[in-house]
Parts: structure tokens; C-alpha cells; sequence
């Protein structure tokens, strides 16, 4: 009896002493994870996260030039339109008579003057190159030549002056669409054309440099569109990318149900 007893005995304090051992194991592991050094404190790494580079002084000076210059071209009007210089190299296009061509080349710079040789593609016959000088201490004009790769056709001089990009809501043929959020009655009526009109509209308020022929003519002739960025994302207001989201909406439905749908 007495040893029956004794053997009870000695499994209870087993039992306790592997419970207590138990729940100090989860205390310490409850401790290690609320510790700020512990790897479940540190907070997450996202992704997504968008990284950036900082610029050198040089390439930070080359940004000054960016921009819209307009002037006379020979007998036509010329927009060059800069969007891109660093790393001694330069992008862009431009538009003749409804004619968009890009551009690309180098650059050297002294005394804050960029002297630019660029190239048009050449798969075109009026394609060419550029050559002429901006200051980025005062990048109010841009002065060159062009030589046409077609040599029977002349070469051509100018002088262009910059337009400064000046964000106007109120200007267009659907304002609305930038100064308050629409709502259905102000979209349901309107065919697709009119949908995408409104939608690229709120574009070149913000001075968007389109690449589609047919959106460039419908705003080229407009004094208030200055093409001056290939990239306006961080220019849309939150009313514009709500009145966006509704106008594409909307488009959906004439493609899908014909431009009678909301009639």
C-alpha cells in the first residue's frame, strides 16, 4: 500500500514539473516575440514600395530644360517637346503640322549651356536632325537647325520659346470633369466619343504629351493645352482620378451595349 502511494506520488510532482516547464516556455516565447530586437517585432517589408534614386547635381541641372518650346518652322509651326535628359543623354519629339516624331540623342554642357544633337528614327521622309543649344540658367528658348535626312530638302533655322505648363480646371469643353465629381446624369447620356473626349480632356489639362495622333489634333489648336509630360500621374487631383474611374465605367458600357444605352 505504502509503495502504491509512494509511485502516485512521484508521477504527480512529474506531472507539475512538466507543466511548469511547459508555461515557461511560453512565457519566454511570448517575451521573445513582443522584444522590439526580435525578427516577429521588426515591421514588414512591403514589396511594392516604390524606391528612389537621388539625382547627380548634373543630371538635377539637366531637368531645368525639360518643358515645351514653340516657334516658327519654315513656313509651319513646331511644339519640341523635352522629356527626358541625364546621363549626357536627351529624349523627346516633336510635332509639325500634325506630324509627331521622336527624338533621341546626346548632349555636352558647358557654362550651363546644353549643346543637343538628336536624331529623328529616319523611318520616316521627313525625318532629320537636330542640333541646337538651351541654357539651363535661363531655359526660356531653344535655338538650331534641322537637316532633313532627304538632303534634296532644305535645311530650316528657329527660334523657339517655352510655354510654361499652368494647370487651368476651368478651361475645356467638359471643366466639370476637373472641378467637382461628376455624377451619372452628367455621363449617361454621352456616346463614347464624347466618354473619351471628357476622359483625355482631363489629360491635357495637365499638359499630357499624347501619342495618338487623333487625341493630339483635338487639343494642338487649344491656347490653354501646353504638352509639357509623358508622365502625369502625380498631377491628378482625387476628384479627376474618381471622375476617371466613372467615365471608363461608362465606356465599358457603350462598348459593350452600343452608344444608346444610356438613352
Amino acid at each position: 500500500m505504502k509503495n502504491s502511494l509512494l509511485l502516485v506520488l512521484i508521477a504527480s510532482c512529474l506531472t507539475a514539473c512538466s507543466i511548469a516547464k511547459s508555461s515557461t516556455s511560453q512565457v519566454n516565447d511570448t517575451t521573445a516575440s513582443s522584444s522590439p530586437n526580435s525578427p516577429a517585432a521588426s515591421p514588414s517589408v512591403d514589396p511594392n514600395a516604390p524606391s528612389y534614386t537621388a539625382l547627380s547635381p548634373a543630371d538635377a541641372d539637366a531637368q531645368k530644360i525639360l518643358g515645351s518650346y514653340v516657334g516658327a518652322f519654315g513656313d509651319n509651326k513646331i511644339t519640341m517637346l523635352i522629356t527626358k535628359a541625364a546621363g549626357n543623354s536627351i529624349s523627346g519629339r516633336t510635332v509639325v503640322g500634325g506630324n509627331d516624331r521622336p527624338f533621341d540623342g546626346t548632349y555636352t554642357v558647358q557654362n550651363n549651356v546644353y549643346t543637343v544633337n538628336a536624331k529623328e528614327p529616319g523611318d520616316n521622309k521627313y525625318d532629320g536632325v537636330f542640333k541646337f543649344t538651351v541654357s539651363s540658367a535661363d531655359p526660356s528658348k531653344v535655338t538650331g537647325t534641322w537637316k532633313p535626312n532627304d538632303t534634296s530638302r532644305p535645311e530650316k533655322s528657329y527660334t523657339l520659346d517655352r510655354r510654361k505648363f499652368e494647370y487651368k480646371p476651368n478651361v475645356g469643353q467638359y471643366p466639370e470633369a476637373s472641378t467637382r465629381l461628376l455624377k451619372a446624369k452628367d455621363v449617361e447620356n454621352l456616346d463614347k466619343g464624347q466618354l473619351t473626349f471628357m476622359r483625355q480632356e482631363i489629360f491635357a489639362r495637365h499638359g499630357y504629351c499624347f501619342s495618338k495622333k487623333e487625341f493630339r489634333q483635338q487639343f494642338e489648336n487649344e491656347d490653354w493645352y501646353v504638352p509639357d509630360t509623358t508622365d502625369i500621374r502625380g498631377r491628378l487631383t482625387d476628384i479627376e482620378k474618381k471622375n476617371i474611374a466613372l467615365i471608363q465605367r461608362y465606356e465599358k458600357y457603350a462598348d459593350e451595349y452600343g452608344d444608346g444605352y444610356g438613352r
